[in-house]
């Protein structure tokens, strides 16, 4: 059984934003992490959707270690040659245009907002509206909460930015309904992370494309945590064929060092003029080292490809529990590695009971169970994954 916490300590000199832990997380590697007992947990949460390439890889801790041994930080007073590196080859797997390095997903999405205020504000009617989707989820700083509907989220914080109408997701016609002369831009996910799983249709994805092209809005995607591989594709909407005027990266980009970004096509990077917008520690040699690692492990090993397979054998084997479990799962849901279960109870009961089987897995909005294994996970740490989620289950159904 993991260390339980004596908070004591703990709520002495951290502030109490977080629930107080259940377990001193102390070491990982591959797909487990280990607490401070010396118990090891498969780990399918990875750090939210972080630590897609797993935990201390040694193509990725090598690349991170001689780097700091060499230059951390310098500023973007100074070309940064990694930077450079790294904008090259996200322009590769996107499309031309160009980057903007950040810190975090919030800050790649507060970017968007600013990118599309630039853009409406050309306009004499200073369009400066932006569409979102109901259930989404884009980040805890004052733009991006105000981009984020949930009132879990934003209670305590009003009065937020104005500028931001909330459309059901999937819901094309609600989007063009809500379009006026004060619209700039939409911004969705392609799959809502924090939302629930709920993954965006091909004919929604097209169709938000077309509405933007019919009425000269930027169409802006929050790939922060569907992005870098996870669903079987480098970037979620890709499955779609759509291309959006810039995207939003974070989590996975870095491997588990801090790093966001945005793509922004040709057409519109240009709104970013010298002094427009900075960051002091976006994009430093450190962090850019980490997130070439990344893409050149995903690239060496086939992630995108293995995120595919994985993802199918997970799927097939929650699939199978769905079936043997009705009356406490409706469905499974996601793509790639960004799977879950929708529930027909609280997930809270289950995701404490498989911490205790050794399994990390996470919950999310509307009752969901949200799987997020790294993606070099074998196919035995899968089936091993599946087990312990059948026991959990047996065990919520025999309450």
């Amino acid at each position: 059984m993991g260390k339980e916490m004596n908070p004591s300590k703990h709520n002495k000199f951290l502030i109490g934003n977080y629930a107080p832990p259940s377990i001193e997380v102390t070491r990982g590697k591959g797909s487990f992490i280990w607490d401070s007992t010396g118990k090891k947990y498969l780990d399918f949460a990875s750090g939210i959707a972080v630590t897609n390439v797993g935990h201390s890889h040694p193509t990725w801790v090598e690349s991170v270690q001689k780097q700091a041994a060499e230059l951390v930080h310098c500023s973007n007073l100074f070309s940064i040659p990694q930077q450079v590196s790294l904008a090259e080859q996200i322009v590769s797997k996107i499309g031309p245009g160009k980057v903007l390095f950040c810190n975090s997903g919030a800050e790649a999405n507060e970017a968007l907002i600013k990118l599309s205020r630039l853009f409406g504000n050309q306009s004499e009617k200073q369009r400066t509206n932006i569409l979102v989707a109901t259930n989404g989820f884009h980040g805890r700083t004052m733009g991006a909460l105000s981009a984020t509907e949930s009132k879990k989220y934003r209670q305590g914080f009003e009065p937020l930015l104005p500028g931001f109408t909330f459309c059901r997701y999937n819901d094309l016609a609600h989007f063009e309904s809500s379009i006026n002369d004060k619209t700039a831009a939409i911004l969705i996910e392609s799959i809502q992370g924090e939302g629930g799983l709920e993954v965006a249709t091909d004919s929604f994805l097209i169709g938000i494309e077309k509405l933007c092209t019919k009425h000269n809005l930027l169409f802006l995607i929050d790939e922060v945590q569907a992005g870098i591989a996870r669903t079987g594709n480098f970037l979620g909407y890709q499955e779609s064929g759509v291309q959006p005027h810039a995207i939003a990266m974070a989590k996975g980009l870095g491997g588990g060092f801090p790093i966001g970004a945005i793509w922004v096509n040709d057409s519109y990077s240009p709104l970013f003029t010298p002094g427009s917008h900075g960051t002091t520690y976006g994009g430093s040699p450190l962090a850019c080292t980490a997130a070439l690692a990344v893409l050149k492990i995903i690239e060496e090993e086939g992630l995108v490809e293995k995120a595919n397979n994985s993802g199918k054998k997970l799927r097939e084997g929650l699939e199978c529990l769905t079936k043997r479990f009705p009356s406490i799962i409706s469905h499974v849901k996601g793509r790639g590695l960004m799977l879950g279960l929708g529930l027909l109870v609280d997930p809270s009961p289950l995701v404490a009971n498989l911490r205790e089987k050794g399994l990390i897995a996470v919950g999310a909005a509307n009752n969901t169970l949200r799987l997020l294994p790294p993606l070099t996970v074998s196919n035995e740490e899968i089936e091993d994954a599946l087990d312990m989620i059948e026991a959990g289950l047996n065990a919520i159904a025999s309450n």
